[in-house]
């Protein structure tokens, strides 16, 4: 209870804290030591839960257990890496004049309360509770994405508040049915929708019902998760917002709107025809990877491109899902982990590399290894990760992923390899002539505040020791997780 209260608490506090004001480098200390603080205390409740197994805190209002557990831990790996990256900066920033001291502070406060919505969604059993710190998630990105106060980033947060606005109405009214289900069985009240209750009594849930209610489901938290149709908001928020932001929608909100998703999921799978649920995973999934494979060939910008593989992986990683067993489900979970860590160093190095030479632009970012070696190879190691290119951890889920669609949906396997091969060669060209090129760009500036190494080499060193060994207690961990979703 200590650990799970520390975690909750401690993001509120800090939000609490920013918004009170403060000189920005007090607020870069209390950012990084709480959010330390923060991903201590998670990993203290993790390795607690998968000791003794699922736990109950504060009567039923939280719920902790491997799968949420290991989400948990990466949020606030996540967050903790990211509020490192950003002091220095939104240094740069502010001294560049694109920021106010004003927008600075909105900045840090908005981000610690963001990371309380997230961590707050990922532990309450109560799944009404769950849509409401999303939907308070939604409200805090748009703030961070519309930063900037220019006409493009107020177009992509209004963009980002329709789009997800209608997704997060299809997901209440997907929870309502939901309830009218539960409530044929238990009665009303609040245990209707306690995921704890519910997981009890899902096989006796009104089959047509649920039917209905997870196809609500599906599209609203898919809409956060980046899934086709309703995936419109990821690339301009990560084009027009800050690149902090960019780090923690691709580690941070992509997997929470996931594990919602997966918690509907395991009700529905409890009363609905054998692979029903599947075949829609399996769809969607499909078609966002497609559709994302071609967006990435036409990219001119840099973070639409990465904004574009982050929906690509999002794609992979619903396929994966939809498939039957642990084995797969166990790579989809890892193939997560990777694209979060993985991700959000590209975004790190693809941060600083646009502050230096100014420009978004694929065609201004030229020969960044001779530019700045650190941000160059940096850059270069992560889109190789990404790409699954061995040692890479990422390497190692593909390979679980390709395996199980091979054995179980095999006529998917040239679809699945062609549309892999395409995303490959979209990457690598951008990358070879931003990293390799032979002409640096012309205009370069000079960095005031040096950038930390500690995110790139953390995430990138993690994701390379997951491709070389997987230590007998994180397969555990993710064997535990994988086993509360089902499948056999």
């Amino acid at each position: 209870m200590i650990a799970l209260g520390i975690m909750l608490v401690a993001p509120i506090l800090l939000a609490i804290a920013q918004a009170l004001g403060g000189h920005r480098r007090i607020a870069e200390r209390m950012n990084t030591s709480m959010t330390l603080v923060t991903f201590l205390a998670a990993v203290w409740l993790y390795i607690s839960v998968l000791r003794l197994g699922a736990q109950n805190w504060g009567g039923e209002i939280f719920h902790i257990d491997a799968l949420n557990g290991l989400f948990l831990t990466l949020t606030c790996l996540v967050a903790w890496t990211t509020s490192i990256f950003s002091g220095p900066y939104m240094r740069v920033e502010l001294e560049r004049g694109r920021l106010s001291p004003g927008r600075l502070r909105l900045y840090h406060s908005v981000f610690a309360f963001f990371l309380a919505t997230m961590l707050l969604a990922l532990s309450v059993n109560n799944l009404g509770l769950m849509w409401v710190a999303m939907e308070a998630a939604t409200l805090s990105t748009v703030l961070m994405v519309s930063l900037y106060r220019t006409p493009a980033s107020l177009e992509a947060a209004w963009k980002y508040f329709i789009l997800c606005g209608v997704g997060i109405a299809q997901a209440l009214f997907g929870l309502i049915l939901l309830y009218l289900a539960a409530d044929r069985v238990i009665g009303g009240g609040e245990q209707a929708l306690l995921w704890t209750h519910l997981w009890q009594i899902r096989t006796h849930l009104d089959s047509h019902i649920m039917a209905i209610a997870f196809i609500f489901l599906l599209l609203g938290w898919g809409t956060k998760m980046g899934l086709v149709p309703l995936h419109g908001w990821l690339p301009d928020a990560h084009a027009e917002g800050p690149t902090p932001i960019s780090a923690v929608l691709c580690g941070l909100l992509l997997n929470v709107a996931t594990y919602a998703m997966l918690r509907c999921k395991i009700l529905a799978d409890g009363v609905l025809p054998a692979h029903w649920s599947d075949h829609l995973l399996m769809a969607l999934g499909l078609l966002t990877l497609v559709l994302a494979v071609l967006a990435i060939l036409v990219q001119k910008d840099v973070k639409r491109l990465f904004a574009y593989s982050s929906i690509e992986h999002m794609g992979l990683i619903t396929l994966a899902l939809s498939l039957n067993g642990v084995w797969v489900h166990m790579a989809a979970l890892l193939h997560m982990t990777l694209h979060a860590l993985i991700k959000s160093a590209i975004f790190f190095s693809v941060g600083h590399a646009a502050q230096k030479v100014g420009s978004q632009k694929i065609a201004d970012l030229r020969a960044l290894v001779r530019v700045s070696a650190r941000i160059g190879w940096s850059l270069l190691i992560g889109v190789l990760a990404i790409l699954g290119l061995p040692p890479f951890g990422m390497f190692r889920s593909e390979f679980m992923i390709f395996s199980s669609v091979l054995t179980q949906q095999p006529l998917l396997l040239p679809l699945l390899a062609l549309a892999l091969l395409l995303a490959m060669l979209g990457l690598l060209g951008p990358t070879q002539s931003m990293t390799l090129g032979q002409e640096a760009p012309a205009h370069m500036q000079v960095l005031p505040y040096r950038p930390h190494r500690l995110p790139l080499f953390l995430h990138l060193g993690l994701a390379a020791f997951l491709g070389l060994y997987l230590p007998p207690v994180v397969l555990n961990a993710y064997q535990q997780a994988a086993s509360i979703l089902g499948g056999g």
